[in-house]
């Protein structure tokens, strides 16, 4: 019985140091060992491994790439314009020593660190930039050169940075509503100017539709007074004609006309004596004629 419980105690201490001493390595991991705080050795290939139990420790390090946003900072560009920048970096673990041995067991450490990398990166490069080149395509090649020069001295404390990336630009407010108080200001001068340049545009055209319209009044009416003279001949032509055919039929087709104008509304008074030759025909008329006749 007690060769059991011995037996029984042996297994489980065992157990127990097998289990501290083999542990396992994630694709997406790398371990330091250390022992009694000291460095021993990397790891970085995934697998099983082994360990001296109770001696060795294991730290894990993220071997995937890691996300740090920087805290958005004033910065002054090269044309002393104020600009709110807010950043963010990507980076990965390569050396798990040198990390170690420099930030620490923890990826907190390296955070305090990369921000005031990455913010004096971004002072010394925006310092010379302009404006309209840090929110024009100029973008890509500043963040190039602040991505070079963060990754140099990210390297010392074994990390890569392979991106920083400016998430927003703002102009302080005070610069923002003097920017759009100047925007608004030059919106009115080119609206000035368009409606002058509309108004003159609109005041040519009606001089040039005024002008048309007198040249077409004036084509017109000569062409009426070459119709109207054309007109007039061919019915001087058409009455001579008829006038010689029949003489007294034209007469008297003539001298009805006259009295239907002169007579057709009723009202008309004319003072003629008897004998006026205008009255001719009425004298012909067996049952108007004077007495005597």
């Amino acid at each position: 019985m007690n060769k059991l419980l011995v037996l029984g105690a042996v297994a489980l201490a065992a157990v127990f140091v097998a289990a501290g001493a083999f542990f396992t390595v994630h694709q997406t991991q790398q371990v330091l060992i250390t022992q009694f705080g000291q460095p021993i050795r990397v790891i970085q290939q995934p697998g099983l491994n082994v360990k001296l139990p109770f001696i060795q420790s294991v730290i894990v390090f993220d071997r995937r790439l890691l996300d740090f946003e920087g805290p958005g900072e004033e910065v002054i560009l090269g044309d002393q314009r104020r600009l709110i920048v807010d950043s963010f970096t990507r980076y990965r673990i390569t050396d798990p020593l040198l990390f170690f041995q420099t930030v620490g067991a923890t990826e907190a450490g390296i955070r305090g660190r990369l921000n005031s990398i990455v913010s004096s990166a971004l002072r010394r490069v925006l310092a010379s930039e302009q404006l309209l080149s840090v929110l024009s395509a100029d973008r890509t090649r500043i963040m190039a050169e602040i991505r070079r020069q963060v990754n140099e001295e990210a390297r010392r404390f074994g990390i890569e940075v392979t991106d920083v990336r400016i998430r927003r630009a703002d102009l302080p407010d005070e610069n923002t509503q003097a920017i759009l108080a100047r925007m608004q200001t030059e919106r009115e001068r080119e609206a000035r100017q368009l409606r002058a340049e509309g108004a003159e545009q609109a005041q040519r055209i009606r001089a040039q539709a005024e002008r048309d319209r007198t040249v077409l009044l004036a084509e017109a009416e000569g062409q009426a007074n070459i119709l109207r003279g054309q007109g007039e001949q061919e019915a001087i032509r058409i009455f001579a004609e008829a006038f010689q055919r029949d003489p007294e039929f034209f007469q008297f087709w003539r001298t009805m006309q006259a009295y239907r104008e002169v007579f057709g509304n009723g009202e008309s008074r004319m003072v003629l004596t008897p004998e006026s030759d205008f009255f001719r025909f009425f004298r012909d008329i067996p049952h108007l004629a004077p007495a005597g006749r």
